[in-house]
């Protein structure tokens, strides 16, 4: 317990999911927590579920694609709390479609949240850690940022493959070697986690045997098994670790 004691945290997306998991093991193990997100009722009765709990949370609204939003949260953050150590970019949207039938619109839309949001929650995230004297950038990918898929995820995997290597080039500038922020920014990557994401995908019996037959180990991650990858990457166990992918995908890319 405390590995992230007195450390300040926001995670976005986390109403629900993987977010709301990361979230609330980061409470327990010491942080304060700011829940962000644009569901407000999902977002306020997860931020009340961690107090029940014990924790120290708080929700705020935001649209990950609005950078007034962003300004208002991070704002804020450091009025009420004075610091932020810890950085969650964590919100996305899945967008099943084959390229030739993906409208522009479609595209433009699914790339604001899944790599304009991680853009904007990174740009302001820097701007906060360093005045709070560095800190931690956690950007959620997936394997469909390292692989392609069969699944008709083009755009998907277009967006995250953005935010892995978004990941990379700011990590490279905070560090030491750019303009010495103090700062470590680490990239997640999932395989398919048991989320409000993908259940109407799961109620198909045959896409959920095959959606488990990719994941050598031979079942799909629960939002806790991220969870524990979050709080390692904002605790500082990780203070070597920067610029890395973190794979968690039960061996679907060992293949």
């Amino acid at each position: 317990m405390g590995r992230v004691k007195g450390k300040v945290a926001i995670i976005t997306g986390a109403a629900s999911g993987l977010g709301k998991g990361a979230a609330s093991l980061l409470a327990r193990e010491g942080a304060t927590v700011i829940l962000a997100d644009i569901n407000e009722v999902q977002g306020k009765e997860a931020a009340e579920e961690i107090r029940r709990d014990g924790g120290e949370a708080i929700f705020m609204k935001l649209d990950v694609r609005t950078e007034s939003d962003w300004i208002k949260v991070i704002e804020k953050t450091l009025a009420e709390f004075g610091k932020l150590h810890v950085l969650v970019n964590n919100a996305g949207v899945e967008l099943i479609k084959e390229i030739a039938d993906t409208s522009l619109e479609e595209w433009r839309w699914l790339m604001s949240i899944n790599l304009d949001g991680v853009f904007l929650g990174t740009k302001h995230g820097i701007k906060a850690m360093k005045g709070s004297g560095g800190g931690s950038i956690i950007n959620i990918s997936s394997v469909a940022g390292i692989v392609g898929t069969l699944d008709d995820t083009a755009a998907y995997c277009a967006s995250k493959g953005g935010v892995r290597l978004l990941t990379k080039a700011a990590a490279l500038e905070c560090s030491k070697a750019g303009h010495d922020y103090n700062i470590r920014v680490n990239s997640i990557h999932p395989g398919v986690i048991k989320t409000p994401l993908v259940e109407d995908l799961l109620k198909d019996e045959a896409i959920r045997k095959r959606l488990e037959e990719i994941h050598p180990i031979g079942f799909m991650g629960e939002p806790i098994d991220i969870a524990y990858a979050v709080l390692y990457l904002a605790s500082d166990e990780s203070r070597l670790v920067t610029g890395a992918e973190m794979v968690i995908d039960g061996g679907w890319t060992a293949h």
